[in-house]
């Protein structure tokens, strides 16, 4: 699964706004709407954030739970 499928399942999974997630990571809006357009990368520190995110949430990426 591509960066920016993740981050709008994430963001769909738990019913939050780009900026929601934003805020949630410590990064700006614009940087998960650039993830979610697959325009940049995350860096180290935005990735075991986002990780660690997903996994407080108990959040997969099963490809079988679309």
């Amino acid at each position: 699964m591509l960066l920016s499928e993740k981050v709008k399942y994430v963001r769909k999974k738990m019913g939050i706004s780009q900026e929601g997630l934003a805020r949630a990571l410590n990064v700006g809006y614009a940087t998960v709407s650039r993830w979610e357009k697959d325009k940049v990368k995350q860096s180290q520190m935005a990735k075991a954030a986002f990780d660690e995110y997903c996994k407080k949430n108990k959040i997969t990426f099963d490809e079988n739970e679309k």
